[in-house]
């Protein structure tokens, strides 16, 4: 079993912000293999299912982003889940606005939900980084992510959620750039290739 993990914050407070796009990214993957009912476990909500034959349990921890942690470590246990199985859909502001990058280890970046999810089972998991723009200077960071996405930016993120979604069994088979590549491309035919977010200069 292979447990996908999509971060955010809880709510319809938080429902639409940067900051949940990962939670987002996990609803489509639900959607789009009609993998479910949600049941509430784990400090989190999770449904079970086939992705193409592979069973996969999905988790959106409730913990709030800082302790997202506390959520998957209770599931990784419970289930005996090895750390490389584990694969974490979350938001990264050091990519543009709608690409996409898959990454095992290395650095949280200043992600509080990847540092949570490190310090419970470890740093090797597989982090599937959504881009989300960076607002151009540190101090606005925390505000541009617990804010919603644009209206203009709606459309794009829809795209990339369910394309995502109709994709992730390359991600459940290790086909980690493979994924990317057709995200990528997939991207790209629906117009999304250049998509800017606040601070990114317009290409020459």
């Amino acid at each position: 079993m292979q447990l996908l993990v999509g971060l955010g914050n809880p709510g319809p407070r938080y429902a639409g912000n940067r900051h949940n796009v990962g939670f987002m990214a996990v609803e489509a993957i639900a959607r789009r293999h009609r993998i479910g009912p949600w049941r509430r476990r784990f400090r989190g909500v999770t449904a079970e299912g086939p992705v193409n034959g592979e069973r996969v349990l999905l988790l959106l921890p409730e913990t709030y982003m800082n302790d997202s942690g506390l959520a998957v470590g209770e599931a990784a246990h419970f289930y005996k889940i090895d750390v490389g199985n584990i694969v974490v859909f979350h938001d990264e502001i050091d990519l543009p606005p709608a690409k996409v990058r898959v990454k095992t280890g290395g650095g949280n970046a200043g992600h509080n939900g990847l540092r949570s999810i490190s310090s419970h089972v470890g740093n090797d998991y597989r982090r599937v980084r959504i881009g989300v723009g960076h607002p151009g200077a540190k101090e606005l960071v925390y505000p541009y992510v617990l804010s919603d996405f644009a209206k203009a930016e709606r459309p794009w993120v829809e795209a990339v959620c369910d394309i995502i979604a109709d994709n992730v069994v390359m991600i459940v088979r290790g086909e980690d750039s493979s994924f990317q590549n057709k995200l990528h491309l997939a991207m790209q035919a629906k117009g999304f290739g250049n998509v800017l977010g606040p601070g990114e200069p317009e290409a020459e």
